[in-house]
């Protein structure tokens, strides 16, 4: 936000560096969806021969579990 205030030159490129890199992600995640999308038409055109070959690529097409997090702040041992 602050670079959108700032009336320098830097701030003015650093502004649309973002700009940039939003509509990048955008298109990246209309990609993936129609990806998904083209993934299932294929799926229901083809015999259950290839059912394995479509669910490694719904494996692969899925983001990775999220690490647990670790509780914040002090935690005892309970053994004094």
């Amino acid at each position: 936000m602050l670079s959108s205030v700032l009336h320098s030159e830097r701030a003015a490129m650093v502004n649309i560096a973002i700009m940039r890199t939003f509509v990048r992600l955008r298109q990246i995640l209309a990609t993936h969806k129609e990806l998904a999308e083209r993934l299932t038409a294929m799926e229901k055109k083809y015999d259950q021969s290839f059912k394995v070959v479509f669910d490694v690529l719904k494996q692969l097409m899925e983001p990775p579990p999220e690490p647990p997090k670790r509780p914040i702040g002090f935690t005892s041992s309970g053994k004094k």
